[in-house]
């Protein structure tokens, strides 16, 4: 009985299909990126580095794909008012831009925009502890932007080359 239980269970996680992450397959072997000292880049260059056999390499002649990064922005924006006129919650949008080109004109990914919002309520007796939940959901809205940009790198597909 014991066997059998043990044999059902094993079959039924082995049919779920679960698997572990792994490495995700970047189609580009090198990546340079610009201005990775602080921010997202540098967020993004670590989970490269990490997570893919991609090299992130510091000379772009040596690269076969650039990500360029468009955008990058915070904003803070009242959502709504109390009956005294007094603010009651934000939203918090960040915002990024990028693409990923081979240098050579062709795109392995065109423009593209990442947008990200949370809602945070507001108390004025309650300032300083609101900031500091201001940056931690910035800071959540950062990692959220990593993995989706990796996504898309994952899902990113290699420029044509140019018909003759």
């Amino acid at each position: 009985m014991r066997t059998a239980l043990l044999l059902l269970l094993a079959i039924a996680l082995a049919g779920c299909g679960f698997q572990l992450r792994g490495a995700a397959d970047l189609p580009f072997e090198t990546l340079y990126m610009p201005n990775t000292a602080a921010g997202i880049a540098l967020e993004l260059k670590r989970n490269i580095q990490s997570g893919t056999r991609t090299t992130v390499v510091n000379d772009a002649k040596k690269a076969e794909a650039v990500l360029e990064f468009t955008q990058e922005a915070r904003e803070k924006q009242i959502l709504s008012l109390a009956a005294t006129g007094r603010v009651r919650e934000y939203q918090l949008r960040y915002r990024v831009g990028f693409r990923v080109h081979d240098g050579k004109g062709g795109d392995f990914l065109p423009v593209s925009t990442v947008q990200l919002t949370r809602d945070i309520t507001f108390n004025d007796s309650d300032v300083l502890a609101k900031e500091t939940e201001e940056q931690l959901l910035y800071r959540d809205m950062q990692f959220d932007m990593v993995q989706q940009i990796m996504r898309r790198l994952a899902a990113a597909t290699p420029p044509k080359p140019p018909a003759q």
